[in-house]
């Protein structure tokens, strides 16, 4: 699922000209340098970037830096780079998602490989091992970013969050004012929730016209993976490698869901498949979903007029609101020729050290920046999914990248209460068991002990 919801948000992010490589030649960059503005004095945070220092001793150089999907956004990172270093040249290699992890870890097993790629955390385990650390401390990147202790690997950095995603409230403006509602009705609570949700209900005696809330199809993402944290309950036992979902916070989680549709009517398992697309149909006047939705909504589904607000919670001051997954930096192969990996090294420099690019990455995914000092930027702000994020970013748990049977499980787990008929428990210790055996032979550590709230 991660998969899906990743390649949906690049795509509709970005308008993507091409799906085979680029690179510039001499000509053509000389005359997007002069467009280019081009800094002269060193610019960052703690982590600076130094534009007067040649690369390569000035000498020409030749890198390749492989991505998926964003074409206009890494040439854009690329012009500026080779704007202050242009006896650089650095071809950008497009491959579509599915392919790309399976050509990337085999192209990073030799010296011709890319020196510099597009990470994704769920691919963690297949990269790492041909991964190059940062020449850049732990501590510096933890003074600028967020979230930077869950990277650290035996005092080493191999990528961090640029941007950080998780789930929010969308709801329908129009059928939100419709309902007699007002921004002072935002609900902070589950219990105010379940209360909006009835008041944005409309049936025809027992036909559904609209859903006040729908979260079909997404619940284990948005609700079962997630909101057990808002009840003090992680993921995983303390051993971080033991999966917990057949507990007393998780069956409350699946309790409130049932409470939803089953007591309050608010909506249906049979109408509206995809919680996501009833919302975009105008079927639903709400739905929890991921802030890569922002972009799907002004893509596919233009008309609906849409707000945001934060995941309601069960009481006040919660343990944490939600976990997060956040979009990577940059990789730097191992095996690359040493004056390529110095390259590749100076590029994620250059990337860490510069708001603007950091910022245009973020807009483009409608990722909140892991980066402090655009916290209260006025763009970043001005998209809400976005900004809803703002006031209790360091509130959200990363877990480490999601073995896929988390997913899959609990998955299954839902559809077995709700189309199966087999009770909470059951469902649970059965998800429990399949994750469990699914796990034994993972490397997988949870990261949740360093969250900062996490004592």
């Amino acid at each position: 699922m991660k998969k899906c919801w990743i390649a949906a948000g690049l795509a509709a992010a970005m308008m993507v000209t091409s799906l085979t490589g680029c690179g510039s030649s001499g000509e053509k960059k000389a005359a997007e340098s002069a467009a280019v503005n081009v800094p002269t004095e060193p610019f960052g945070d703690t982590v600076k970037y130094d534009p007067s220092q040649p690369i390569n001793d000035g000498k020409d150089i030749s890198v390749e830096f492989w991505e998926w999907g964003s074409d206009n956004l890494f040439q854009e990172l690329i012009d500026g780079y080779t704007a202050i270093h242009p006896n650089v040249s650095i071809k950008l290699v497009n491959n579509p998602w599915d392919d790309y992890w399976t050509k990337l870890p085999l192209s990073l097993g030799g010296a011709n490989g890319p020196a510099i790629f597009n990470v994704h955390n769920s691919q963690h385990e297949n990269l790492i091992n041909y991964m190059a650390p940062y020449e850049v401390s732990s501590d510096d990147l933890d003074a600028d970013f967020n979230g930077v202790s869950a990277h650290v690997i035996d005092g080493e950095v191999y990528y961090i969050d640029y941007g950080i995603m998780t789930g929010s409230v969308y709801y329908n403006k129009d059928m939100w004012e419709a309902a007699g509602l007002t921004d002072a009705d935002y609900p902070k609570t589950w219990d105010e929730m379940r209360e909006v949700a009835k008041k944005l209900t409309i049936k025809e005696g027992n036909s559904f016209v609209q859903a006040g809330l729908n979260f079909n199809g997404t619940f284990h993402q948005n609700y079962l993976l997630g909101l057990n944290y808002q009840l003090g309950q992680d993921l995983f036992e303390d051993d971080k490698k033991t999966a917990t979902v057949n507990n007393d916070a998780m069956k409350e989680v699946m309790q409130l869901l049932v409470d939803l549709y089953e007591v309050d009517g608010v909506g249906s398992k049979d109408f509206g498949a995809e919680g996501a697309d009833s919302f975009g149909q105008g079927q639903s006047a709400m739905t929890i979903q991921w802030g890569h939705f922002n972009n799907t909504l002004k893509t596919n589904f233009p008309d609906i007029n849409f707000g945001v607000f934060e995941i309601p919670v069960f009481e006040e001051n919660p343990y944490a609101y939600n976990r997060y997954n956040g979009e990577s930096t940059f990789g730097i192969n191992k095996n690359a020729p040493a004056d390529q990996q110095a390259v590749a090294q100076d590029i994620v420099k250059y990337f860490l050290a510069n708001n603007d690019i950091q910022k245009k990455f973020n807009i483009a995914m409608s990722t909140f920046p892991a980066k402090k000092s655009l916290a209260e930027d006025a763009e970043i702000l001005a998209n809400p999914s976005m900004a809803v994020l703002a006031d209790h970013i360091d509130r959200y748990i990363w877990p480490g990248p999601m073995p896929a049977t988390m997913e899959t499980s609990l998955k299954t787990a839902g559809e077995n209460v709700f189309f199966n008929g087999m009770s909470i428990d059951d469902a649970l210790a059965e998800a429990e068991e399949t994750i469990h055996n699914d796990m034994k032979n993972s490397s997988f550590e949870s990261v949740e002990s360093l969250y900062k709230y996490a004592e």
